[in-house]
């Protein structure tokens, strides 16, 4: 545990080196500070600094480095594992004000930002200038830092990948205060060690990432969607390996149920387009020829039907395409406003078991008598459950979650999953990723986390 006195003395070194608007200490340290987005686990930090520069964050790791006091970056706090959650304390690194984009560079195909640039904007700069950034997270608030530690995926990634294939270098801070410049403006490497890639997914234990080097594409010229109505949710998940194997990529394949349909209606107080039916999936395809993406999508309408599907809406209009995935990137507002509190699940799997996975966490809602409604990125087979509170008091909940949780990820686990798909495991999951991973594995990153990070200072009691 740290001290007063050695956070103090930070401070007072702090001051010496900072603007004192870039530092918060004690009482001006609010709440918001200590806990993310569902605030499943809350610690305030003692010293909160906002960086500007990755000069200034090399300054800071190196004085908390010298002090012994550890660091925890943060980016938006829309984390759901407590990622960003100062739990041991000590300093809090606030990447809000890092959020510049740099560089286009039209002839790399290449987009360098500051981390604490959020998604959205730099999603929207990309297609101001006819390109594309590919990762598509549902939190368009995410920072490009937030997103690169969660190795995030999105609806897009079917098509794209996750943020690792979009990443082509990274400026990285260590925890003594050196600056790495890992990978290049350059599409293969085979150049040692690629360092870059462990970093991405790391969720800040390893390393602080300040700049980023992403890889962009054309703006594809055409895109529509589909709207895939089944009876029964077995129906929609069994056929999406079939979709895949048809030899056309959706940009985006999602799944959800008529009960979360419900929520979102009752939070919007509004009806969903085409509701009624048990289960949904949703897709996205994107091309430069038009006629090509017509071919694709009456050819997957055809497959859909002819695997149980009720109908097939083209999403014809940029109002009822708006509309749709407006729905869909709200379902997560809209089971939280259902609920007391809940905690989430995004385990992943092989994509040829989510109809057993899904139907497992019917059985065992019915079983626990608890509700877990969910939805999903299918074509990857990931897929996003809460747990809801509802009515347990809080002295039954945790002992409920935590047997809901085991049976989980448990049975990802057996299905050849793993615990997280792109939410990372922060604080929350440690537990779950020790009983479902081998020993050997888990030691193999304690040896990694030990190596660069000797002092535990780093983003501590995270992961490992």
């Amino acid at each position: 545990m740290i001290t007063t006195d050695q956070t103090t003395a930070l401070y007072h070194q702090l001051t010496a080196n900072f603007d004192a608007s870039a530092i918060q200490f004690g009482d001006q340290i609010t709440a918001d500070w200590g806990h993310d987005e569902l605030g499943t686990v809350a610690h305030l930090p003692d010293i909160v600094v906002t960086p500007k520069t990755t000069a200034e964050v090399a300054t800071l790791a190196k004085l908390a480095s010298a002090a012994k006091v550890p660091m925890t970056t943060r980016g938006s706090g829309t984390g759901l594992v407590g990622g960003c959650v100062p739990t041991e304390g000590g300093l809090l690194i606030d990447m809000s004000a890092m959020d510049q984009i740099i560089a286009l560079d039209e002839n790399n195909l290449s987009l360098t930002v500051q981390t604490g640039a959020q998604l959205k904007s730099v999603a929207d700069y990309a297609a101001e200038k006819g390109f594309l950034y590919a990762p598509d997270p549902g939190e368009k608030t995410a920072t490009i830092g937030g997103n690169i530690a969660t190795n995030a995926g999105g609806m897009r990634a079917v098509k794209y990948g996750v943020t690792r294939e979009s990443v082509r270098a990274l400026t990285v801070v260590t925890v003594d205060g050196q600056v790495l410049h890992l990978g290049g403006q350059i599409v293969k490497n085979s150049s040692g060690f690629d360092l870059k890639d462990l970093y991405i997914g790391s969720e800040g234990t390893l390393g602080i990432v300040t700049e980023a080097v992403l890889k962009i594409s054309p703006l594809p010229k055409y895109s529509t969607g589909l709207l895939i109505p089944f009876d029964d949710f077995d129906s929609a998940l069994t056929t999406v390996p079939k979709i895949l194997q048809s030899g056309i990529t959706p940009t985006a394949v999602e799944f959800f149920e008529a009960d979360t349909v419900k929520y979102w209606e009752a939070f919007k107080k509004q009806d969903f387009p085409q509701a009624g039916a048990a289960a949904y999936l949703l897709m996205t395809l994107d091309g430069q020829h038009e006629e090509v993406v017509e071919q694709d999508y009456e050819t997957l309408a055809e497959l859909c039907l002819d695997n149980g599907a009720t109908d097939a809406y083209v999403l014809d209009t940029p109002e009822l395409k708006e509309t749709v995935w407006k729905a869909r990137d709200a379902f997560l507002e809209a089971i939280q406003a259902s609920t007391t509190t809940m905690d989430e699940a995004d385990a992943v799997v092989p994509r040829d078991q989510t109809a057993e996975f899904v139907a497992f966490t019917h059985h065992l809602a019915e079983q626990q008598n608890v509700r877990i409604p969910g939805f999903g990125h299918v074509g990857d087979g990931n897929l996003h459950l809460y747990v809801c509170q509802d009515d347990y008091s809080d002295t039954e909940w945790p002992a409920k979650l935590k047997t809901v949780f085991e049976a989980l990820y448990a049975k990802a686990s057996e299905l050849g999953g793993k615990v997280s798909g792109e939410h990372g495991i922060g604080y929350v999951k440690r537990p779950y990723l020790q009983s479902t991973s081998d020993s050997a594995e888990m030691a193999t990153m304690r040896r990694v986390k030990a190596a660069l990070d000797p002092d535990n200072l780093l983003n501590p009691d995270k992961i490992v």
